[in-house]
């Protein structure tokens, strides 16, 4: 067995019901055009009409409420961020698929890490996507013998082109979920015991719902699309 294993393994197969249904009835633009991202519209500001390509977005958040809780972080996952820019959302969530740290962090607690970053719209979720990014708890444990862990370097994100000519020729597509695809470019570095180490470089297209005046979260790994 190799002592590497790369936790953010791309092009995750869409089988699931869930995932039929999230492609169905949230990224119809994704179905026909083999992409989606949207125009961006700034967080507490009141809806515009979409341009063909998304406006830049401001990373700041509206006040939570006191009275809702915000997610901790657990073992090595960061917390997820209070970010309403897709695009920075999606550079950070790419950035926690990418690393990870057995020696601190088992695999329940991996799991429950990235799930706190998943949208709370349960139509609209594919856990399934993103928790097959994890190597099984059997896996999990020989990589922790090993003390193996990995840092990630977030190079760049992007909308994919494609989404950019579908919004053009159906710019409201986006409002019935505000859920975007975003690329991402970087490279995550691996380590283990005995001086052992790699570095590879990784690119992956997350969906992510943004809804105005509110923080982004993770929706699902997006199929492959055209850069």
């Amino acid at each position: 067995m190799k002592k590497r294993f790369s936790l953010s393994g791309y092009g995750v197969g869409w089988s699931s019901t869930r995932r039929t249904l999230l492609i169905a009835v949230v990224l119809v633009v994704l179905l026909a055009v083999a992409g989606a991202t949207a125009y961006f519209t700034g967080r507490g500001e009141q809806h515009r009409a979409p341009s063909s390509t998304p406006a830049p977005a401001s990373t700041s958040s509206s006040p939570t409420p006191d009275d809702v809780q915000q997610p901790a972080k657990v073992g090595s996952v960061p917390a997820p961020p209070r970010i309403s820019d897709p695009l920075a959302y999606s550079k950070e969530a790419a950035a926690m698929l990418w690393s990870y740290d057995t020696r601190n962090t088992n695999h329940a607690q991996q799991l429950a890490g990235m799930e706190a970053w998943m949208t709370k719209e349960s139509q609209y979720s594919d856990w399934a996507s993103v928790s097959a990014q994890m190597p099984d708890p059997v896996l999990w444990s020989r990589m922790a013998d090993q003390k193996q862990h990995a840092t990630a370097t977030v190079t760049g994100a992007h909308y994919p082109a494609a989404f950019k000519q579908a919004l053009a020729e159906d710019p409201s597509a986006i409002t019935e979920a505000y859920i975007y695809a975003v690329t991402v470019t970087g490279k995550q570095t691996i380590a283990w015991s005995k001086g052992g180490g790699g570095a590879e470089d990784r690119s992956i297209t997350l969906a992510v719902q943004c809804r105005p005046s509110s923080d982004c979260s993770l929706v699902a790994i997006a199929p492959r699309v055209a850069p």
